[in-house]
């Protein structure tokens, strides 16, 4: 069984409006399949909307730190991966 691949790891939560910032390890573009996995997170959703600097992008690369509007809570230190089917 393939292992999901890690492609960033979340920086800080907004919890009001459901917003991500993650830092990225690898390539992320819209409609991409992620899995938000930690101690006490873990669930996947298509990735709907990504801003850099308040500026909605289509994706973006390793090194980029980038907000994510999610659908659950996530924490400080939870990783974000791209699960085998979607690579």
């Amino acid at each position: 069984m393939e292992k999901d691949e890690r492609i960033g790891v979340v920086t800080h939560f907004y919890n009001k409006i459901l917003v991500a910032v993650v830092r990225l390890t690898g390539r992320l573009a819209l409609g991409d399949r992620v899995r938000f996995h930690g101690e006490h997170t873990d669930f996947q959703q298509d990735i709907t909307s990504m801003q850099i600097e308040h500026a909605s992008v289509q994706e973006a690369a390793p090194g980029t730190e980038v907000a994510l509007k999610v659908t659950q809570r996530v924490r400080q230190g939870d990783g974000l991966y791209r699960p085998p089917s979607s690579a």
